[in-house]
């Protein structure tokens, strides 16, 4: 693990990748510290960080596009797949890198409460706290792009799909005020999330009958559960949606809320992307 995670950091900074969104990381950080702390006189550190999750968006898919993507493309994802060295490691050693390349600048982060601390009042629990939530969120947001290049070998076609999902996460309270306003706007989206998974499968299982199979009951048990309990379906869909969203605890913890919850989320989602990724990667091995 620790030879990937050596060769995949270098490779960022052999490269443009690693200095263009440091450069860009550093830009918009300092711009919006000079902005709304230095010249405004204010002492709230989080408001600097929240206002670059948008930055975030756009970097952080370029930084995950080229994980495995790029071993695809190279034709070396075999070479590496077939090393001594397991899959885990493999994931982890990649995704650590990743992480290295986002977390550098914006390390620089750090010292600034500390300036705002030395010309005033300032909550340096409230500011490193979010920074540390801040990375977390920055972590999740990789693991997701670092499972979508495992699904792929264009690097275009990764950094598209990990910033539209990103960017649909980013979205996601707007999204779920449209979507909780009737029960029947969110049996239509079960019905069509259902119909994605029914198709996943039979891609999987190289079956249509399980596809077809897999959508049928499941369309079933939905319009039982929509003509007995809509109320369910409603509170499932609503906790559904609220899952999604990736943005929500982090803006928790920039309005004054830490909790432990918003760690272990973030943190969940990490393992959880990374599994995938590993499973991915486990059935291009074996196929």
């Amino acid at each position: 693990m620790v030879a990937i995670l050596k060769r995949e950091t270098k490779a960022y900074y052999t490269g443009m990748i690693g200095y263009v969104t440091a450069a860009v990381s550093l830009f918009f950080l300092g711009l919006y510290y000079t902005s709304s702390n230095l010249i405004v006189a204010s002492s709230d550190f989080a408001m600097v960080l929240y206002a670059t999750t948008v930055i975030l968006l756009f970097l952080l898919p370029a930084i995950s596009m080229r994980s495995f993507a790029e071993e695809r493309r190279n034709k070396t994802d075999q070479l590496l797949l077939t090393s001594p060295v397991s899959i885990p490691a493999i994931v982890l050693g990649k995704f650590l890198a990743e992480f290295i390349a986002f977390a550098a600048p914006t390390s620089v982060a750090v010292i600034m409460p500390l300036i705002l601390k030395a010309f005033g009042s300032v909550s340096l629990v409230s500011a490193y706290s979010s920074l540390l939530c801040y990375l977390l969120l920055g972590a999740a947001c990789l693991a997701i792009g670092t499972w979508i290049s495992a699904l792929t070998e264009n690097q275009i076609i990764a950094y598209l799909a990990t910033f539209g999902v990103l960017i649909v996460a980013y979205l996601m309270n707007s999204i779920q005020t449209l979507f909780t306003s009737g029960d029947a706007l969110a049996l239509v989206v079960f019905l069509v999330v259902l119909l994605i998974a029914s198709i996943l499968v039979g891609v999987v299982c190289k079956s249509l009958t399980s596809c077809c199979a897999v959508f049928c009951v499941g369309g079933i048990a939905l319009g039982v559960l929509f003509v007995l309990r809509p109320t369910w379906l409603l509170s499932a869909f609503d906790s559904v949606l609220s899952a999604l969203a990736l943005f929500d605890p982090f803006n928790g913890v920039v309005g004054g809320m830490f909790s432990i919850s918003a760690i272990v989320y973030y943190l969940s989602v990490i393992a959880l992307f990374l599994f995938l990724t590993g499973q991915a990667l486990e059935r291009r091995r074996w196929n």
